[in-house]
């Protein structure tokens, strides 16, 4: 298996599917080996497909996450999960992360094969979800920590070494809140519903009724059949971190369905539209601790204007260096460059294909079989076959490749944290320093909001006496990475900021799209092109329990429509870890940075070799 060979990865993969099919009880259930985000589907499990060089690592780390995937798909109920979650995120983080040590701890209490599968799947993920990082945001660890505690208490295994540190740093003040109900974990793991009720007990201990878990206490008393036409992931109330929570909820409900122009029963069918498919990818991703995300499909949003924001005072526009101190920014680029250690070879390798797509794009090339020019000496043969044909002469022409500019827009959002923004962040490192050599400019732009659910925008709302139907609820903020017009030297280190804790929040992607749209629209450039980085659909807690579950989603649909249709802006998507396909027309998507070199090349390239649209009467929005 060393060696990648294609017999003995063929041969690990039956092996590891017969495995999977014995955990999970189901010798009928389907094993898929994909790029794909790893998961479990209607029909089986998704693993993520082995890399070309096989490592000792990957094969532990494979085993690992199989057997996490086939101990949910075996002990946990989605439904009964969903109607006893609370409402608020890190309130939900800490209840998802909760469950899935308790599904492990079954496990690997039973098999020590099997516990040590899972302990390289547990470090992968304290990898890739950040904890190794210096952070001066404890809270945002919170749920990961809990599971890794409650991990501990159950199986008696210590937290991986990339995740020692900050478990550390929380665990007498957990010990001390929460202690006396870790005690009580070991006669509950096996029963998911007590397990349940008792991780509801500590986050009440842990985050209070702030997070919104009072507003949902009653939840808890429900049968699993009562919540199962609703979709509490995409439609959760967390304003009850201010008085009257109950009615907030009701008045999101309402507001959604009267909301003219937004859905037209679009919010109901995007939830009667959520598939055991959309639930189960949903609990794959609950496994990394990160918000859920609505990605769902929808029908096409109508272009009756109904977005509205409640106010825009709020909200800023940032040069990234003005959010952090010249010291930190320096830290915090050093550990970015770390990251790319190892992709260095992928990195120079893109870098020089790239460029040489481009800059054969636009060097000159000849004209043959003129009557005047150049003697073309590689047609002189033909004068010897026929003597009385004419000579041949070539003349050389410029090609027309435009003057350009290229704006990337990440997505800075809380589900971005770890690996994610981490490729992001590296893709634009790399994208700026090739494009700049081609001479196009580049800008770099951020989205994200400056608080979560809400901050000073909701405030206001709930002094107004929470009018109805207020639209947009929540700060934006929009960082500027590098300008245009500014050499990649001088912004390398504001990329860095991407890896500082507590940065990422909530996004509003239609807004983002907007912004980035109308400072391309200012350059003097021929052509312009937005390439987008995310991951998913907009999520923004506060604004989507006081208007539709679907509110942000249709507005950016609405926004792309637009885009692709009417204005003269090229757009481009790349989905991290997430098909983004579903709502834009040119999209890739890659789940490591060690797929950018392919992906991303060949995207570039085939958008400069094309000719720039002809909008379809475009007008200033």
């Amino acid at each position: 298996m060393a060696d990648g060979s294609r017999k003995n990865r063929d041969i690990f993969e039956q092996a590891l599917t017969a495995t999977t099919r014995a955990v999970a009880a189901d010798k009928d259930l389907e094993v898929r080996f994909s790029a794909d985000q790893p998961g479990i589907v209607a029909d089986g499990i998704r693993v993520q497909h082995m890399p070309v060089h096989v490592r000792q690592k990957d094969i532990a780390e494979a085993r690992g996450q199989a057997d996490a995937l086939a101990l949910r798909r075996r002990y946990h109920d989605d439904r009964l999960h969903r109607s006893l979650a609370p409402s608020g995120t890190v309130s939900r983080e800490i209840f998802d992360a909760v469950e899935t040590a308790r599904i492990e701890a079954i496990g690997a209490r039973q098999m020590a094969g099997m516990k040590e599968n899972l302990a390289a799947n547990e470090s992968k993920r304290a990898l890739e979800s950040g904890l190794a990082r210096p952070s001066d945001d404890e809270f945002g660890k919170l749920a990961q920590v809990m599971g890794l505690l409650v991990r501990e208490r159950l199986t008696g295994s210590p937290p991986p070494e990339e995740a020692v540190l900050a478990v550390e740093g929380q665990r007498k003040w957990l010990e001390e809140s929460v202690g006396h109900l870790l005690d009580q974990l070991e006669g509950k793991y096996q029963d998911q519903r007590a397990l349940s009720v008792l991780s509801r007990s500590m986050i009440a201990e842990l985050v209070g009724d702030g997070e919104g878990d009072q507003a949902d206490k009653d939840n808890s008393d429900q049968e699993p059949d009562d919540t199962a036409g609703d979709d509490p992931e995409g439609t959760e109330d967390t304003s009850s971190e201010e008085e009257g929570a109950d009615a907030d909820g009701a008045d999101g409900s309402e507001e959604g369905e009267g909301e003219p122009g937004d859905d037209e029963a679009s919010s109901e069918a995007g939830l009667d539209d959520m598939d055991d498919s959309d639930a189960d990818s949903g609990d794959g991703q609950q496994e990394g601790a990160v918000p859920w995300r609505p990605n769902r499909p929808l029908d096409q949003v109508s272009d009756a204007p109904f977005y509205k924001v409640f106010t825009d005072e709020f909200d800023e526009t940032i040069k990234a260096e003005d959010l952090c101190e010249a010291e930190e920014l320096d830290r915090l680029r050093k550990y970015l460059d770390q990251q790319m250690l190892h992709l260095s070879g992928v990195v120079s390798k893109l870098a020089n294909r790239l460029q040489r797509r481009l800059l054969a794009q636009q060097r000159r090339h000849w004209n043959f079989d003129l009557e005047e020019g150049v003697l073309d000496a590689g047609r002189l043969a033909r004068i010897i076959l026929d003597p009385m044909k004419p000579l041949s002469y070539k003349l050389e022409s410029e090609t027309e490749f435009k003057d350009t500019v290229v704006t990337l827009l990440l997505d800075n959002s809380g589900s971005m944290r770890g690996r994610p923004i981490s490729i992001a962040a590296i893709s634009a490192d790399i994208l700026a320093r090739t494009l700049e050599r081609c001479g196009v400019k580049v800008e770099i732009l951020g989205f994200t909001t400056k608080a979560w659910k809400g901050g000073l925008s909701r405030e206001k709302w709930l002094k107004a006496e929470r009018p109805q139907k207020p639209g947009r609820l929540n700060d934006l903020r929009h960082i500027i990475y590098k300008t245009a017009d500014s050499p990649w030297r001088r912004a390398r280190r504001n990329l860095g900021l991407m890896m500082r804790e507590g940065l990422l929040k909530e996004n509003i992607d239609g807004e983002a799209l907007l912004w980035a749209h109308n400072r391309l629209m200012a350059r003097p450039e021929e052509r312009r092109i937005l390439m987008v980085i995310s991951d998913g659909a907009p999520v923004d807690d506060s604004t989507l329990s006081v208007n539709s579950g679907t509110y942000l989603e249709n507005h950016l649909r609405q926004v792309i429509k637009w885009i692709e249709g009417k204005s003269p802006v090229e757009l481009i998507a790349i989905g991290i870890g997430h098909d983004v396909t579903r709502y834009y027309q040119k999209a890739v998507t890659i789940l490591d940075a060690e797929q950018l070199g392919g992906a991303m090349t060949e995207q570039l390239a085939s958008l400069f070799a094309e000719v720039a649209p002809t909008p379809r009467g475009y007008k200033s929005r």
